[in-house]
């Protein structure tokens, strides 16, 4: 059975599924379904967000570590996640007008990005994303998440707790020891440096044979800082 787009999925199974998909890119933990009653908007108990939830495993877009956990994405659901937010489609006349009606009032840079945000959420039926001039922030995680096909979502988490997200093409196949090698060895050279800080102490080590790492992941080191 193919698995289903982000479209296919009714309203209150899609906005459970990117609560629990973002929150786990926030936190890098399960979420649970208390969690989703207590911090979304959904109106449900914590029963019926578990019938969902439940659901949402038996399409193979969320897992469950052990029974008394929450839920996280599998690697189905981050790319199907990934996937959805990036189908790009022309707006209809009827959507410009809606834009522009809910984007019209003055304000705040950071009001008119969280209402441009939001508009772009009600009509794509996914996650709304803004993609504001990054700035050079000090960094403390970096984790590469399979999304199969030879891609990987890679995740960069600074001191602020502030997380982008890039995709990274592989080149051959990645067991997960070695995308968390690769993970680990980049999270341990940030320690609060910029990323250009942190390239170029990793770019030299990795030159003068002093990383241990194999060619292979050196490749995918470099591919990883490349991105941003």
């Amino acid at each position: 059975m193919s698995s289903p787009s982000i479209t296919e999925l009714n309203d209150r199974a899609r906005e459970i599924f990117r609560m629990v998909v973002e929150g786990y890119l926030e936190s890098g933990h399960p979420v649970g379904s208390k969690t989703l009653a207590v911090e979304g908007a959904l109106n449900l108990s914590p029963a019926s967000i578990r019938s969902v939830l439940a659901d949402l495993e038996q399409l193979g877009l969320l897992a469950a570590p052990h029974t008394s956990a929450g839920r996280l994405p599998t690697d189905t659901g981050l790319r199907i996640f990934v996937d959805g937010m990036m189908q790009v489609a022309e707006p209809t006349v009827q959507e410009r007008a809606a834009i522009e009606e809910r984007l019209s009032e003055p304000g705040p840079i950071e009001q008119a990005l969280e209402k441009t945000s939001a508009v772009l959420s009600d009509i794509s039926g996914a996650a709304g994303m803004v993609m504001v001039p990054t700035r050079e922030q000090r960094l403390a995680q970096f984790n590469l998440v399979n999304l199969g096909q030879g891609r990987a979502l890679a995740v960069l988490v600074g001191e602020d707790g502030g997380v982008e997200n890039r995709i990274v093409e592989l080149e051959g196949v990645y067991s997960p020891s070695a995308l968390e090698q690769v993970s680990n060895y980049v999270t341990a050279h940030l320690g609060g440096r910029t990323l250009a800080e942190a390239a170029t102490a990793m770019r030299a080590e990795i030159a003068n044979g002093q990383s241990q790492l194999d060619q292979a992941s050196s490749d995918l080191v470099e591919r990883g800082l490349a991105i941003w």
